[in-house]
């Protein structure tokens, strides 16, 4: 009777512990996808670069603050929905996602980048990734399987965004190579490197969903 109450024990505060940590990793996608948001206003010339950097920053800050309680609850939890480094990892991905979102409009501040759909296309694929990637999060203490399969297709959307890295770097390597040209690379790559972090936290979850089957 003592053992079996103990368990039970466990078993809430495990569930609860769980539900906390899934809910700073959707607090953290909900800060990048907003990122998103900030960065395809910058392309489509919609908002002042200098006012989407101030607003890339503030949330920024927010994912940041979100990354430190996620790292303070894991310290603190009896039970985790699934590995605690694998949890670390994955909230360090989001993070790299949002980091690497911020310079992009760090730097189209600083080169003095005009508006240009060559952007749009890596941007709406890191966006629905990161959805994907929510719709993970959402399974991790549930069905495997399902987590398995957004997996996947968050890992579709990353590869996306290195297929359309390619044709607008092909695109731009076919005229004359000027300054501009180089400024505009170093842009892509920026995306570029968004979804080689996306593609890390998918491959993150789809590891720890074949951690739980065994």
């Amino acid at each position: 009777m003592e053992i079996t109450r103990v368990r039970r024990t466990i078993r809430y505060f495990g569930q609860g512990g769980a539900a906390a940590l899934i809910a700073i990793l959707e607090a953290q996608l909900a800060e990048a996808i907003a990122a998103c948001r900030v960065a395809r206003s910058v392309a489509e010339g919609q908002v002042d670069p200098s006012e989407a950097h101030e607003k890339m920053a503030e949330i920024e800050q927010r994912g940041d603050a979100l990354r430190g309680k996620l790292v303070m609850r894991l310290a603190g939890v009896l039970v985790t929905p699934i590995d605690r480094e694998d949890l670390f990892r994955l909230s360090r991905s989001i993070d790299d996602v949002l980091d690497n979102l911020r310079d992009f409009v760090r730097e189209w501040d600083i080169y003095g980048i005009e508006a240009d759909d060559a952007y749009l296309g890596l941007i709406d694929a890191t966006t629905s990734g990161l959805e994907d990637l929510r719709l993970a999060v959402q399974t991790i203490s549930k069905d495997p399987s399902d987590t398995s399969r957004f997996a996947l297709v968050c890992k579709k959307s990353a590869n996306e965004i290195r297929r359309e890295y390619d044709v607008e770097l092909g695109r731009l390597f076919n005229g004359e190579l000027t300054m501009e040209i180089f400024k505009v690379r170093e842009l892509l790559r920026r995306l570029d490197v968004v979804g080689l972090r996306l593609n890390e936290a998918a491959d993150v979850l789809a590891d720890a969903a074949v951690k739980r089957r065994a």
